[in-house]
């Protein structure tokens, strides 16, 4: 069977080219957002108290829903705007009163709640490292809610990450092009400048998906031309977990671990 869909694979990868339908080497899932900060412990605090994030046993990461946001612990040469990932995204069910609870915490909110017809609520602030984060009130999409991309050809972006991660090309709420993965989605606009700056030591430093076989997926990877930054190898995570961990370059210059997860 195993030699069978050896050969099997790469025949698929070819007709996928043909036909434009992604093939991806077992199951695929959005798995964690790679941050910087100086204090790794601080900035889990903060999202914990502020973003209704939940610790599980690390100190320098939190999660949400099925993402995970882990902490470089060092200074972030810039701030997420600029680069290849714009923002990430949270959903609550209140925005107003989420609202009220961090202007009396003295957070950095970009301005007020705007309410987008046949969209959501929403409104903008900072993290204290330079992450900027978009909330919003969407009932269907709770917790973690998206990742906003910022390239210099969006269309063709999402086009990449659904043919190298899979995932489901929809409309966010029938409106924005995107990709589902699971309740994440992924959604790219134009970068004001074109070329936006890589994202590699920034406050928001890597996107990551996860596969269910990693030596699996790094040759279906490559066979699409796209070059490995450092190849699939062992990892023991902070919790004892034996995982392998890999990563890649997107489409404007953002930084990409490629994982499969320990158990």
């Amino acid at each position: 069977m195993k030699s069978r869909l050896a050969t099997l694979v790469p025949i698929l990868a070819v007709v996928a080219a043909v036909v434009g339908i992604p093939v991806v080497a077992g199951a695929t899932d959005y798995h964690h957002m790679h941050l910087t900060a100086p204090d790794a412990k601080a900035a889990v605090a903060w999202y914990v108290e502020h973003m209704d994030c939940e610790g599980f046993g690390r100190e320098n990461a939190c999660q949400i829903g099925d993402v995970q946001l882990i902490w470089f612990e060092r200074d972030p040469t810039d701030v997420s705007v600029g680069s290849g990932v714009d923002h990430i995204s949270f959903s609550f069910p209140d925005l107003e009163a989420k609202m009220a609870e961090w202007e009396a915490a003295g957070l950095d909110l970009e301005g007020p709640i705007r309410d987008v017809p046949g969209l959501f609520k929403l409104a903008f602030l900072s993290d204290p490292w330079g992450t900027r984060i978009e909330v919003v009130e969407d009932a269907e999409w709770p917790d973690f809610h998206h990742i906003h991309l910022s390239s210099a050809d969006p269309a063709a972006a999402l086009t990449w990450y659904q043919n190298i991660f899979g995932g489901e090309r929809d409309k966010l709420k029938g409106r924005i092009d995107g990709i589902r993965y699971g309740g994440v989605w992924l959604v790219a606009m134009e970068h004001p400048d074109g070329a936006p700056a890589p994202s590699k030591g920034r406050a928001i430093d890597h996107l990551s998906w996860s596969f269910s076989d990693l030596d699996a997926a790094a040759v279906e990877i490559k066979s699409k031309g796209v070059p490995f930054d450092m190849e699939p190898r062992p990892y023991t995570n902070p919790l004892g977990q034996e995982m392998k961990i890999s990563f890649v370059y997107g489409p404007d210059d953002v930084w990409i671990e490629v994982v499969q997860p320990g158990s």
